[in-house]
């Protein structure tokens, strides 16, 4: 995978976790967003999720979970956006932030008061989660029977 899609596959998953609040926060802070118009959307919907027994056994149907999902265009450029929920607005300022971070001229304003902040945030919120879960691990171990 290119180093483009990559990029872009982080930002997107950094604005999918975020929600509506938080990215509205970080984009007062940041350059305006360029105007947009809706091409699609926002519009919830189901989709099926799909697990593996195992992780790599026969797929099954796991149960369906709500997303929204919304397409913008900002000039040239087409920003879209998949999020699990009901969240519109967090929809719409994804995929208004998608098209804005495909713009070579405005990605590293963006990345640098909207994205890295949300993604440090999150992954603070996840090291706290974690040393939590740490703090109540019940460490088992056996001892043999003297006779």
């Amino acid at each position: 995978m290119d180093a483009k899609t990559e990029a872009r596959r982080r930002w997107m998953g950094v604005l999918a976790r975020a929600s509506a609040a938080e990215i509205a926060a970080r984009l007062d802070a940041a350059p305006a967003l360029p105007a947009h118009v809706r091409l699609r959307g926002p519009e919830t919907g189901l989709v099926m999720a799909r697990g593996r027994a195992g992780g790599d056994g026969a797929p099954f149907n796991l149960g369906e979970m709500t997303v929204t999902r919304c397409a913008v265009r900002c000039g040239d450029v087409v920003g879209h956006a998949y999020r699990a929920g009901r969240d519109a607005r967090a929809a719409e300022l994804s995929a208004a932030l998608d098209a804005a971070l495909q713009d070579p001229g405005r990605r590293d304003a963006l990345l640098d008061a909207v994205i890295e902040p949300l993604a440090r945030a999150q992954s603070a919120e996840r090291e706290a989660i974690a040393r939590k879960a740490a703090a109540t691990r019940v460490q088992f171990f056996t001892m043999a029977n003297m006779r």
